[in-house]
């Protein structure tokens, strides 16, 4: 009884020095160098709860701030597992967006895109899935194609809100979003298929980061059921339309071109994962920017008055009231392009820069290790050096810039390096158009609307406009439909 007792007290011995050995090596990871300083939580949950407690829009979170503080601009942490670096420097965020190329993605999101997503697979897979969407989304395609299709349907949406007496922006920014590119990358489809399509994305789950464990009850386990629903749906859509000949978009038609005769190849495996995550991403993004802003322009009524002005200006100039929004038309909203670049601006408050280092990076004393997930936040946005009042949200601080290459190393809301947004055009043309059509209404937003992040954008509220009983500025206005 006796020997039974001693060997499992010298057990249980074993398994606490054990639990110790981890956990000390949890918190001191093994590296070629010395790491920045910062805590790395408790194991595997990291300091993940409080780097995911949703803060205002318009500051960084505590989180954050409190870190700066306590350990300086560079600071290590764990979140979802992973091991990471968060940094506020800006130098050091554009260097290492050009030195590392595979994005900073938790295993959450890995397991949204697919192991075989050339998003996030080598340089020369992401260098081709770049110049295919730039063959999409370039300026070339934005001009000749884009403004006439996002005019229509912002404009029929503007015109049923309306109706309805109210529109919730960000809801409308996705259904236009979802149609536009639908068309472009699907061609014509059945009503009952593009509505169905429709649905997948808008409800798609939000919650994109989270913990890797893919278990019934999880996030990721929703998101995975999500991702398999739409994959098969976009696959049955593909190879339906193959089968009988029918015409694809134009997107597809590129896609198929390449397979075809190109020097590279994709199957259609591959581009069947490319359109899911080039949907994902931007029905991601440009709503709740959108949003953003436009809770931004009914809090400061100098910027809806300039916006107006500059709107009137450009209906009352049409000589064919017949016809749609130009581009060239849309390139002469100087101040909705300052109006969007500062929202753009001020709302940065999540990482701009993500990425995974692909060897040791020495900055100063301290040494990033390779594998270490690196998140870079535009402090720069916020640096009263670089921009006067900083906290302030003040379109006019654009006036004296060229509204088409201001990107530099104290403006990284598209991030940096080689993955820079190639859809950062796109979605400032959808965001323009939207607040063109929105103007020609007169509207509000409820005081009580507020927009918080949780890393993603949130809009607990809501992000309703009301329009009011009169509510068309001028009959003059009112394209023909």
């Amino acid at each position: 009884m006796v020997d039974v007792y001693e060997l499992l007290t010298v057990l249980a011995s074993l398994v606490v020095v054990k639990l110790f050995h981890w956990i000390y090596q949890w918190r001191n990871p093994k590296t070629n160098g010395q790491l920045p300083p910062g805590s790395m939580g408790l194991p595997i949950i990291g300091e993940t709860f409080e780097f995911m407690k949703p803060h205002d829009v318009l500051q960084f979170p505590t989180f954050i701030k409190e870190r700066v503080l306590r350990y300086g601009p560079v600071f290590r942490t764990s979140l979802f597992g992973s091991k990471a670096i968060i940094s506020m420097d800006i130098e050091l965020n554009v260097e290492i967006a050009k030195a590392n190329h595979v994005p900073g993605v938790t295993k959450s999101i890995a397991r949204l895109f697919g192991q075989n997503n050339l998003f996030i697979q080598s340089k020369q897979s992401h260098k081709h899935v770049r110049n295919l969407t730039l063959q999409l989304l370039g300026t070339q395609c934005l001009k000749l194609k884009m403004v006439e299709d996002i005019d229509l349907l912002a404009r029929t949406y503007m015109e049923e809100g309306v109706k309805n007496g109210r529109l919730d922006v960000k809801e409308t920014s996705s259904k236009i979003l979802i149609e536009c590119l639908a068309k472009k990358v699907m061609g014509e489809m059945e009503p009952e298929a593009a509505k169905e399509l429709a649905l997948c994305w808008r409800c798609f789950p939000r919650e994109w980061f989270q913990f890797s464990w893919n278990i019934p009850g999880t996030g990721v386990y929703r998101m995975m059921k999500a991702r398999k629903r739409m994959m098969k749906l976009i696959k049955e859509m593909v190879l339906k339309k193959r089968a009988s000949g029918e015409e694809f978009g134009e997107f597809f038609k590129i896609i198929f071109g390449e397979m075809e005769g190109g020097a590279e190849k994709m199957s259609v495996e591959n581009a069947i994962e490319y359109i899911y995550t080039f949907f994902l991403i931007a029905n991601e993004t440009t709503p709740g920017n959108l949003a953003a802003t436009v809770k931004l322009i009914s809090d400061h009524p100098k910027v809806m008055q300039e916006l107006q002005r500059e709107h009137e200006r450009i209906v009352h100039g049409k000589t064919n009231k017949e016809v749609g929004l130009t581009w060239e038309e849309y390139k002469s909203m100087t101040f909705t392009q300052m109006v969007i670049s500062e929202s753009l601006r001020i709302t940065s408050t999540a990482p701009t820069v993500l990425r995974i280092t692909d060897h040791d990076f020495q900055v100063g004393d301290y040494t990033i290790p390779a594998g270490w997930i690196f998140m870079g936040y535009a402090n720069a946005h916020f640096n009263p050096e670089k921009y006067d009042d900083p906290l302030e949200f003040n379109p006019w601080r654009w006036k004296r810039e060229d509204m088409g290459s201001i990107l530099s190393k104290s403006y990284i809301p598209f991030g940096a390096g080689s993955r820079l947004c190639v859809g950062a055009e796109f979605a400032k043309l959808q965001m323009a158009i939207f607040i063109h059509h929105l103007f020609r209404y007169r509207w509000s937003m409820k005081k009580e609307t507020i927009v918080l992040r949780r890393f993603m954008l949130m809009f607990p509220c809501g992000s309703h406009v009301q329009f009011s009983e009169d509510t068309k500025v001028d009959n003059s206005l009112c394209y023909q439909s």
